[in-house]
């Protein structure tokens, strides 16, 4: 691979050596009993999509650090995107979501195969849950078989414990908080631990501690990371309520009708007054929530322009973090595949 950062030559390495990998732990599932075939299927849809971005900016953070190109570390990298794929089984489990890259979510497409089985909805959500925890489990296996020395995992093998943390505690924030009064100093937390630190900051760090890099490096890793994580979660919550579901995959309705506690809702919120809070409590959290529920929704937020104070809000962090690349003493070609990274994660339509 050259020293430029090429997103599909990229995406193609990293998507080479993930669907290898779950085919085989997928054939090894239907080894051990043919009745484990739509568990292993479900396996191999977990991975069928992505940017990859995660591993990105796990290689990003190796080559930043002054080591070239490695197929070892690429499987490292790769491991990232397993860990992924467990949160989104997870999150969408715990959000009930239908649809996710267009398809059927986990617990949905199981569901298909316990016809005519006691309690199906309930089974599938089980059989779900275990795909997704099978998923993290896949992440570490993959991880310590990359190929890299014993003496580098070492280096990093701390930095998963941070990670599973920061993402479960981020995971139950939002639980926690989920249909309580919309507040922006706590949506973000929310963010912050659910999704930035594990998309970029984490990533980075892990790679940047498998190359040996600094106590400096790793500092302006984190400065970087953690502004666009958050950046590329709030791109996220606009794109949930505004975007084209043809794009994104999924559909419009599903943070309003759990009411989740999005940045998106508290800038709302905040600029409320009692009539439209009013309108907005008659709405979130309706299971049966249809298009002209989402209709007001959109008018309220529109009319005291949320989703512009939540573009500012992403423009910020995303100059934040860039400035942070001209501070580091890295490769240019290290600096301008993170700028390119940065702009990938924030300026997105799906």
């Amino acid at each position: 691979m050259s020293d430029r950062y090429e997103a599909t030559a990229f995406k193609a390495r990293v998507d080479e050596v993930l669907v290898r990998f779950v085919a085989g732990e997928a054939d090894q599932l239907r080894a051990i009993d043919p009745e484990l075939a739509p568990v292993a299927d479900q396996l191999r849809a977990s991975v069928a999509d992505g940017k990859r971005l995660r591993a990105a900016f796990c290689y990003w953070g190796w080559r930043a650090a002054g080591q070239p190109d490695s197929d070892p570390l690429l499987r490292a990298a790769t491991s990232m995107e397993l860990v992924h794929a467990a949160a989104v089984v997870h999150d969408d489990l715990i959000d009930d979501s239908a649809m996710r890259h267009g398809r059927p979510t986990a617990h949905v497409a199981l569901r298909a195969s316990l016809r005519g089985r006691p309690r199906p909805g309930a089974a599938a959500r089980s059989l779900a849950m275990l795909v997704g925890d099978l998923l993290m489990a896949l992440a570490g296996q993959l991880f310590v078989t990359s190929g890299l020395p014993a003496a580098y995992l070492s280096r990093a093998r701390p930095l998963w414990a941070d990670l599973a943390r920061d993402l479960v505690a981020g995971e139950c924030l939002e639980i926690l908080r989920t249909g309580a009064t919309p507040d922006v100093a706590e949506s973000l937390r929310v963010v912050r631990y659910k999704t930035a630190k594990y998309t970029v900051e984490q990533p980075l760090l892990i790679g940047g501690a498998l190359a040996g890099a600094d106590r400096g490096l790793r500092k302006g890793y984190s400065c970087y990371g953690l502004p666009l994580g958050e950046a590329f979660q709030l791109r996220d919550d606009l794109l949930g309520l505004f975007g084209d579901p043809a794009r994104t995959g999924k559909g419009n309705l599903d943070d309003l009708r759990t009411h989740r506690p999005t940045a998106l809702l508290a800038e709302t919120w905040r600029a409320a007054d009692a009539a439209d809070r009013e309108r907005l409590r008659a709405l979130l959290g309706r299971r049966n929530l249809d298009a002209d529920g989402l209709a007001v929704v959109r008018e309220v937020m529109k009319r005291l322009e949320a989703p512009d104070r939540i573009e500012r809000m992403i423009d910020a962090r995303v100059e934040t973090a860039t400035r942070v690349l001209d501070e580091l003493d890295i490769p240019a070609h290290a600096a301008l595949a993170l700028t390119t990274l940065a702009r990938s994660a924030a300026v997105r339509r799906h």
